[in-house]
């Protein structure tokens, strides 16, 4: 039996335990489930769907910062080979704005349906030896609140439905990735602020008859609003929403009415035929007010969620994955001065990131159902000036890329500390992201420095030699601390703040990483 089968029907129910529970197969849980694999843990992930039953293909855009992150895992790469790269768009007929601007290795939106990053990190989360169990139905969670007195006690009971009957796992934490209506968010109790933002929008993937010449059809008029992407295979993503549509999500939406709609925004609908799915849904707005309640933890949808406007939720759910994978694996192996510190960090600096995302949606979506001339007109202005500034084009493509995301400086230090770190190029042909593939921590020094003792890290050196700075680098590509010069003494001691010497096995010293 592989890992992702179900136990076959009669099968008693036998008592399991594991490190983490992870309740959700889209993209963020099977990423999160493969971090924690691959740092040793043992990692049951949870899916009501069935094996068989194919995820709705709702996301399509790959963001700059979110390839850096599987590149450090190894997977960029082929992902990238499963899309199409978008290096310009157009918004609104204004000026082009280059994406060759960003400063990355990945410049573009990779365009790929959902289900290719799907299968590339659930392959990658059973080589890791994450256990997949689909056709379970989580229908009850309860926890033991008494780790904060009593350090590493306590346990998270998570109960399912499974084929042969109902089941319980005990772990040491839970993660919710189970998208909007997240089953683990309503177990703890946590409301989900927010409002509607549209009603009633179609997706839908089409062939075209006529594709547009610019790679993207994007437009906005009093009505109406269109948008159509190529995936690169002869299939396109469709967009559509008219503002006069009264029918509820989940009404059926056919073909007909998203031509009518997307001739109506776009003056054609490009010879749109043989769509392979169709769905009506709405657009919400929300965000959970905590990412962590004592065991449990939230990420992706099922934490915050909001328009489809410039394709951040799976990129935003996956950021949040690789924050918090590094974090629950240092707090299980000991290795973090303050583990309760590090896990309350995920929220700290994660729902910040939430909360900017869906202003910047709420925005984009705004400004796309701009109603009225004025307002229209005062759109497509700001789109011609936005391609003749180039810091607010900077700034703009930095938000929505995620490579401008930061994280408040952890005390005691300052900037560049919880910054993005640059894909550095290191002694011996090695760049930064290659370094990090090993999960850990990463210390970049000139050569001759000793490396902190027991240290669970990676050490390299700069590429060019005359630089004299010091950086730490933590598993998910963000600087933890640097200095322009630094001791023996003083890199100890900024280690020191973040991990604890490797415990040495049994009978022999500890070694360096």
């Amino acid at each position: 039996m592989t890992a992702a089968e179900a136990p076959a029907a009669g099968t008693p129910p036998d008592p399991e335990t594991a490190d983490v529970v992870v309740i959700g197969a889209g993209p963020t849980g099977l990423l999160l489930a493969g971090d924690l694999a691959a740092a040793g843990l043992h990692v049951i992930l949870l899916e009501r769907r069935a094996r068989t039953a194919a995820n709705l293909t709702r996301a399509f855009a790959v963001h700059a910062r979110t390839l850096e992150l599987l590149d450090a895992r190894g997977l960029a790469d082929e992902l990238v080979s499963t899309g199409r790269r978008i290096d310009r768009v157009r918004p609104f007929g204004g000026i082009a704005l280059s994406l060759q601007r960003l400063r990355s290795r990945y410049p573009f939106v990779l365009i790929t349906p959902q289900y290719e990053t799907e299968k590339l990190l659930e392959r990658r989360a059973l080589s890791t030896g994450a256990v997949i169990r689909y056709d379970r139905e989580v229908i009850g969670l309860h926890q033991d609140l008494r780790q904060r007195s009593e350090p590493g006690t306590g346990t998270v009971a998570v109960d399912f439905r499974a084929p042969d009957g109902i089941h319980r796992i005990h772990a040491r934490h839970a993660v919710g990735t189970d998208g909007v209506r997240s089953t683990v968010r309503q177990a703890l109790g946590l409301p989900f602020p927010g409002q509607a933002v549209i009603r009633s929008m179609i997706l839908a993937d089409v062939r075209l008859t006529h594709p547009p010449e610019d790679l993207l059809a994007v437009n906005g008029t009093a009505d109406a609003f269109a948008f159509l992407v190529p995936f690169g295979d002869g299939w396109y993503r469709a967009i559509a929403w008219h503002r006069d549509s009264h029918a509820a999500e989940g009404d059926p939406a056919d073909l007909e009415e998203l031509r009518a709609i997307a001739t109506t925004a776009l003056g054609t609908d490009h010879g749109m035929h043989d769509p392979r799915w169709i769905s009506r849904l709405r657009s919400d707005e929300r965000q959970v007010p905590s990412y962590r309640v004592g065991r449990v933890f939230l990420a992706g949808d099922a934490a915050h969620v909001h328009s489809p406007a410039g394709g951040l939720g799976m990129n935003t759910g996956l950021q949040d994955a690789a924050n918090l994978s590094w974090k629950l694996a240092a707090a299980f192996h000991g290795q973090s001065p303050d583990p309760e510190a590090l896990l309350d960090s995920y929220h700290r600096e994660r729902h910040p990131v939430g909360r900017l995302v869906l202003r910047t949606s709420g925005a984009l979506v705004r400004v796309v159902m701009a109603a009225g001339p004025l307002r229209r007109a005062a759109r497509n202005l700001g789109a011609s000036l936005l391609g003749r500034i180039g810091p607010a084009q900077d700034r703009a493509l930095a938000t929505v890329s995620g490579l401008g995301i930061s994280y408040p400086p952890p005390p005691g230090t300052r900037r560049p500390a919880g910054r993005r770190a640059p894909d550095i190029a290191l002694a011996g042909g090695q760049r930064l992201y290659e370094a990090l593939r090993a999960g850990g921590f990463v210390l970049i020094t000139p050569p001759g420095a000793a490396t902190p003792p027991a240290a669970p890290l990676t050490h390299a050196h700069w590429r060019d030699g005359t630089r004299t700075a010091c950086a730490l680098v933590r598993p998910d590509g963000y600087l933890a601390w640097s200095a322009p010069t630094a001791t023996d003494a003083e890199l100890t001691a900024a280690v020191g703040a973040w991990l604890l010497p490797r415990r040495p096995p049994p009978g022999g010293p500890a070694q360096n990483a």
